[in-house]
């Protein structure tokens, strides 16, 4: 059987640029490269030699969906750096802007990103048509999202409120009473997401991945807690760097993350959900439950479903946090630089965010080590497809690139770092 090549001209609905390259020999898969192409952002560069204040203003920039995750490791890695405790109504208003961008990526990505693949849809428009009230909820939803970051962040978008020690300013009690009433509804929506997104129909894949997540004594985690996995992980964050390696692959300019001397493994809603089933909201639980998902779901088209579980407990974790919140005293404590190193990862919607700064006496940025989700499961996407290929190799050529296709956008992969599905190569050989 002669080579073959089959060209997808874009993969819809994700950004970047990429590409997968599929070897057939004998009617089995050889081979399966993704080809990631990260071009060069320097934002780690960038950071060098500015003052330590700059870093959650400057890490915003990384992503328009997910800025407050980055603003997020930024300050807490540099108050752990100078060993600075913030007081509970900081802490709880830092976990109410987290959840405002959960909603909104999670609803992004579940209906205008991801449901069209189970729709029958090429894109959003196209599901616009055919399901207007689904894409209506979707809005709304989202929307809501966008008013807790604007109102806490200080804008939609790159957030201009958030600072090392706190925040510029802090909403009034009755400011964010004007929320309630939208994430009441918002939750009631997010519920009747979790049945729709149950409802549609799932190729069938069950990976045995060595799942990675933040846990947290009390919470589902967002803001901190300890590293574990399912086999056994359990270290501070200040030991990242320890267990987890980040390696150049010759067919890639994206980094591949593994666990050092394990191999790879796999961040975000599935991970979070399979260890911190019990930290859920309980209305989320019971939504998971009635959706048929049990309390560990390996199957990553599902992921889906799993993130409505998840903006549900963000919806329910925000009517929370505003119904107990008390205005700090001050919106931020005082700041008094000196030479050190801090860690820290907070869960972006997509997975664990890893920062690491070493800083002067002065504040200034020696140098900044930044790890996204997207970078850690890339390895593991990669091998995620080779397994969809492999099952589906009797599939007409357009169809199997496809699902290949469908198979990357489960992982909703960061739309600024990585990756968009240029083209899919696959080599049929004797």
């Amino acid at each position: 059987m002669s080579a073959k090549s089959i060209r997808v001209s874009c993969l819809a609905r994700v950004e970047g640029e990429g590409g997968l390259h599929v070897k057939v020999r004998g009617g089995q898969v050889a081979d399966v490269k993704l080809n990631i192409f990260e071009p060069p952002r320097y934002f780690e560069a960038l950071l060098r030699g500015r003052d330590f204040s700059e870093a959650p203003d400057i890490t915003a920039r990384i992503c328009g969906i997910c800025p407050v995750a980055y603003q997020m490791s930024a300050v807490h890695a540099m108050e752990r750096a100078f060993d600075i405790a913030v007081p509970p109504p900081i802490r709880a208003l830092r976990r109410l802007l987290y959840c405002g961008e959960w909603i909104e990526s999670h609803v992004l990505h579940i209906y205008l990103l991801h449901a069209p693949d189970y729709l029958g849809c090429q894109d959003a428009l196209q599901v616009a048509r055919t399901h207007p009230d689904v894409v209506r909820r979707a809005l709304r939803l989202k929307k809501i999202g966008n008013q807790i970051v604007s109102l806490v962040g200080g804008r939609e978008i790159h957030p201009i409120n958030v600072r090392v020690g706190g925040f510029h300013r802090a909403p009034t009690p009755g400011e964010l009473q004007t929320l309630v009433e939208p994430l009441q509804w918002a939750a009631d929506a997010a519920a009747e997401t979790v049945r729709f997104t149950a409802s549609l129909p799932m190729p069938d894949l069950e990976v045995d991945y060595e799942f990675v997540t933040l846990r947290h004594p009390d919470e589902y985690p967002m803001n901190e807690g300890r590293i574990i996995s399912n086999r056994g992980l359990h270290i501070s964050v200040t030991e990242y760097e320890s267990h987890f390696a980040e390696e150049h692959v010759p067919h890639s300019t994206a980094l591949h993350s593994t666990v050092r001397k394990r191999g790879t493994y796999l961040v975000g809603p599935l991970a979070r959900y399979a260890l911190n089933f019990d930290r859920l909201a309980p209305r989320a639980q019971e939504e998971a439950r009635r959706a048929g998902l049990g309390e560990v779901c390996r199957n990553p088209f599902q992921s889906i479903v799993v993130r409505a579980v998840e903006t549900l407990h963000a919806c329910e974790e925000a009517l929370r946090l505003i119904r107990e919140y008390e205005p700090p005293d001050a919106p931020a404590v005082e700041v008094h630089p000196c030479a050190g190193t801090g860690h820290a990862a907070t869960e972006a919607p997509r997975g664990i965010l890893y920062h690491r700064y070493r800083v002067d006496q002065r504040g200034s940025i020696l140098s900044a080590l930044i790890v996204p989700p997207t970078a850690q499961n890339q390895k593991q996407i990669e091998m995620d497809v080779r397994e969809v290929v492999e099952r589906n190799l009797g599939l007409p050529e357009p169809d199997l690139a496809w699902l290949c296709e469908q198979a990357v956008r489960c992982y909703d992969p960061c739309i600024s770092c990585s990756t968009h599905f240029l083209r899919l190569h696959v080599d049929r050989q004797p």
